[in-house]
């Protein structure tokens, strides 16, 4: 399998530059979680970095490759949407 050296911004890892498994289309995950097991005391946790675009040149316009940027919020949930289903409307707040 391809890799590519992709850096990360914020977070633990800023500033490395990892190799990252390229999927089959040729772009990285949108999501990389990084594994920190318990240690000393401190439970364990999860880091969350997501996808961006690293810039665009300025001959063309053409992307320059990603970067991964921290997402201290973790990552996001999403659901699935069916075109059948109907939509969730939030709960009214109590009063």
């Amino acid at each position: 399998m391809r890799s590519e050296n992709t850096p990360f911004r914020g977070g633990p890892l800023d500033g490395r530059t990892l190799p990252v498994l390229l999927g089959p289309t040729g772009h990285p995950p949108k999501w990389y979680e990084v594994p920190v097991p318990a240690h000393e005391g401190r439970p364990a946790a999860v880091y969350a970095y997501h996808r961006e675009p690293a810039g665009y040149g300025k001959r063309l316009g053409l992307q320059q490759g990603w970067v991964y940027v921290y997402a201290p919020e973790g990552r996001e949930r999403r659901e699935i949407r069916w075109p059948w289903s109907k939509r969730r409307t939030p709960a009214p707040p109590n009063e």
